[in-house]
Order: structure tokens, then C-alpha cells, then sequence
């Protein structure tokens, strides 16, 4: 885990990110704007307050399309799903990474939510699902 330099945020799946971030914006959170990311089959807003850590709201881009957070939202309902970690060299983290035993369940690719930085989730029987940011 030599890489992972910094939490960035802390993913929910949610049904629908006005609704959940309503909680928060009534204890002094702010919202950002709602991005669709066509690549994740996502909409997603991050939700910010000083102290606290970045959350990221994300919800099924569209109703009645699969979305990669349906599972969890099937099964369990808004939940925290995956913590994502800031790297200097995606590519080489994910390298390292598999050879600790993760699985990146796909290539890094580029996020409108995270200003086209590069991301890529990997998945740990023991550890659970990561995201990785450059």
C-alpha cells in the first residue's frame, strides 16, 4: 500500500443524491454540482465540509439501466461502499497493487467528477472494493 498517499473521499451508493444530500446540507455541508459520468454509469456529487473528509454520493445514472452500484443498492440500501485514494502514478499502484492481490475490475480511465483525472477500482477478497486517483 505504498502508494496510497491520501484518503480523497468516501463513497456512498445511493438511490438518489438530492434526497441523501439533504442530511448533510442541513448540518452545513455544501454540495457540488451533479456529474453524469457516462463511464461509471453514474451521477455523482461530492459533499464537503471543513474537519470532515470529501464524501461522494453516487446514484444509478439512469432509472431502469444497470448501474455498478445496483448490488449494493439491492441488497442494502444506501450504504458506504468504497474509501478512494490518492496516487502519484495510477498505473504503477494498480500494478502493485494486483500483486498484493487486488483485482481492478477495469483500466484507469478518465472522470468528469475528478476533473479527468485518471481512476480505476480494484477489488480485495480481505479488504473490499478501493478506488485510485492520480
Amino acid at each position: 500500500m505504498k502508494h496510497l498517499k491520501s484518503v480523497n473521499h468516501i463513497g456512498y451508493a445511493v438511490r438518489d443524491i438530492q434526497k441523501t444530500a439533504q442530511f448533510y446540507l442541513d448540518a452545513g455541508w455544501q454540495l457540488s454540482e451533479i456529474y453524469e459520468e457516462e463511464v461509471q454509469h453514474a451521477k455523482i456529487a461530492f459533499l464537503t465540509k471543513d474537519g470532515f473528509p470529501k464524501i461522494e454520493l453516487v446514484a444509478p445514472l439512469k432509472e431502469g439501466e444497470p448501474s455498478p452500484i445496483d448490488t449494493y443498492l439491492q441488497k442494502i440500501g444506501c450504504c458506504t461502499y468504497h474509501v478512494c485514494y490518492d496516487v502519484d502514478d495510477i498505473e504503477q499502484a494498480v500494478e502493485d497493487l494486483f500483486d498484493e492481490g487486488f483485482k481492478p475490475l477495469f483500466e484507469p480511465v478518465e472522470s468528469v467528477a475528478m476533473d479527468n483525472h485518471q481512476i480505476c477500482y480494484l477489488y480485495h477478497l480481505h479488504v473490499g472494493l478501493i478506488e485510485l486517483v492520480d
